[in-house]
């Protein structure tokens, strides 16, 4: 029996600096690949983010589409519900940098910025 996921029309935002880091991560990419944003179960919290750039798929039926400039960043459809809202952020420390995600439907959220429940 398969498991039936509810599906949202998620809204997300992304700051300046996040934008930038995208089209420096992308490169001259952007014509054959993409962004995506998804939910993984473990973290210390029940639930990672993860992102990663992937080739652009034939088929986007399955995801939800947000363009940024020339980027498009893609969620699933099944991860809608838990990414609706968010906002990405990218943050340049002295101990690194990286994407920080602030998620209006995480109850608690881990240190690391990456895990929430």
């Amino acid at each position: 029996m398969a498991v039936q996921v509810e599906v949202v029309e998620a809204t997300l935002d992304a700051t300046d600096s996040a934008k930038e880091a995208m089209i420096g991560a992308m490169g001259s990419d952007t014509d054959t690949h993409v962004l995506m944003v998804s939910v993984e179960a473990g973290g210390c919290s029940g639930h990672m983010y993860d992102m990663q750039i992937i080739e652009r798929p034939d088929d986007i039926s399955a995801f939800q589409s947000f363009q940024f400039g020339d980027i498009t960043l893609l969620i699933h459809n099944k991860d809608s519900t838990l990414l609706n809202g968010i906002r990405i952020d990218y943050r340049d420390t002295l101990l690194g940098g990286g994407f920080q995600i602030e998620n209006p439907n995480a109850d608690k959220s881990c240190g690391c910025g990456q895990s929430f429940s």
